[in-house]
């Protein structure tokens, strides 16, 4: 039963992304943008159900399996932190996507002011296919260990049926398949979520006993601050989250569904959509967390990214265990499909910068860079938490500050661009590379020191304002 309900909404996901052909143009722009003409709470929806990925379902839920309660800290950091990206920079650029016809995020960042910064642009293209292609592999690794869980298949197997669903679909309808899919995958999210929230309390007789039970786990567990930690370093956390956040800007595959919305004034609409979810997706994914430690007591090397469907297999009727590990899939599968997308854009549109280039060439690039996603995914051994922090704090290091600047106005030389990236990119391995990712988020000194570097320039050259 498990899987004939896992197999029912697979066939839901893939014949709704396929529908998508319905309304589509047979375009290189309509493929890649959905001709800018998304409406809010679709690209709200998208957009979230993109950037809460496995690692919300599989990382997030393992994490409050394993530290308790003070996990919360991190949601108020990241959800912090994108608001205040959103606030500073989504609205421009939707203007800027708008002005220009730019269909990728390299051609976003090398036309912002006019300008045609042809190294910039092949940097971020080339950053962006390597950075999400190994995004993507941590996405289809994700789903996969649910269904290594509850369907015990191989890990290859499930890498395969995400990958095949993902082509599919991309393959007919581009980016408005990707956007419709993640929509009803946000959907069946947020119902298994709730299931698993609603069981999990009956099952422990309500919200009282089960919090008496988890204070019962340790004396820390249920504390809303870190075991052990001093007021600094919890500072330092939730600074370190609240950048984790603000990466969201700096995210390829995110900025192009916001330069698909249909019009500027809906940027408020969307964003409606978009934190509604998020909050109440986020919140649901700690209660999770936190109940799972009462199913599955924790056990010397078991892994808490498996948390979720072990609870799931221990509490649900078989049809709803279904329901779930299709939840988790299309967690993975609404991020993955949007990876090979925006990778599809900057190899044909920022690597060769050939603006006349076919559709078939835009879609033998999706089958290419989802091909070596795949190998990526079937060869890799580390954890889905540490594949996708990696990836999203080097494109946050990268590019966020460059961002930041752009839409305050600032005209940056490619020169100075190129510095920044280059510098915030550095520190984030630097800092990775020497253990201090402990201290503090990676991305956060990633992020600063491009500010820096631009302060360090601007007071030799100072940039122009527009």
């Amino acid at each position: 039963m498990i899987l004939t309900s896992f197999t029912i909404f697979m066939m839901l996901f893939l014949l709704i992304g396929v529908a998508s052909v319905l309304k589509s143009r047979n375009t290189v722009d309509d493929y890649l943008m959905a001709g800018k003409s998304v409406p809010p709470s679709l690209v709200g929806l998208s957009a979230i159900a993109t950037n809460n990925s496995g690692f919300m379902f599989i990382g997030m839920i393992g994490f409050t399996y394993a530290y308790g309660l003070s996990s919360i800290w991190m949601m108020v950091g990241w959800i912090t932190g994108d608001l205040v990206g959103s606030l500073l920079t989504v609205r421009k650029i939707q203007q800027v996507s708008r002005g220009a016809n730019i269909h990728s995020f390299g051609g976003l960042l090398s036309h912002w002011h006019g300008t045609d910064y042809r190294t910039l642009r092949v940097i971020a293209g080339l950053m962006t296919v390597i950075f999400l292609t190994v995004y993507a592999a941590a996405q289809l690794k994700a789903g996969s260990k649910a269904t290594a869980s509850l369907l015990e298949w191989p890990i290859e197997i499930g890498v395969i049926l995400s990958a095949a669903i993902v082509l599919v679909y991309s393959m007919a309808g581009g980016i408005r398949a990707s956007i419709w899919t993640d929509v009803a995958q946000s959907i069946v999210m947020i119902i298994g979520m709730g299931v698993l929230v609603v069981v999990g309390l009956q099952i422990h007789g309500g919200i009282d006993p089960s919090l008496a039970e988890l204070s019962e786990i340790s004396p820390d567990y249920m504390s809303w601050l870190p075991a052990k930690e001093s007021n600094f370093h919890i500072v330092l956390f939730v600074t370190g989250w609240f950048f984790g956040g603000i990466s969201v800007i700096g995210q390829p595959h995110i900025i192009i569904r916001f330069m698909s919305l249909d019009d500027e004034k809906n940027i408020n609409r969307m964003r409606f959509y978009y934190y509604s979810w998020f909050t109440l997706f986020y919140a649901a994914t700690i209660v999770v967390g936190l109940l799972s430690r009462l199913v599955i007591p924790e056990v010397s090397g078991f892994d808490a990214e498996l948390a979720l469907p072990e609870m799931a297999s221990g509490l649900l009727p078989e049809v709803f265990v279904g329901l779930i590990l299709a939840a988790m899939f299309a967690a993975t599968m609404s991020t993955a499909d949007s990876l090979i997308l925006a990778c599809s854009a900057s190899v044909t549109r920022d690597i060769y910068q050939n603006e006349q280039h076919s559709l078939w060439i835009t879609k033998l690039a999706t089958f290419s860079v989802l091909l070596v996603a795949v190998l990526i995914a079937l060869s890799g051994n580390k954890t889905v938490f540490a594949l996708v922090l990696d990836a999203w704090g080097m494109l946050s290091s990268a590019f966020v500050p460059m961002i930041v600047m752009y839409a305050l106005g600032k005209k940056l030389p490619e020169s100075m661009a190129i510095s920044m990236l280059a510098v915030g990119l550095i520190t984030f391995i630097v800092w990775n590379r020497f253990g201090m990712g402990e201290i503090i988020y990676s991305a956060a000194p990633g992020i600063l020191s491009g500010f820096v570097t631009y302060m360090v320039l601007a007071a030799i050259k100072r940039p122009q304002s527009v």
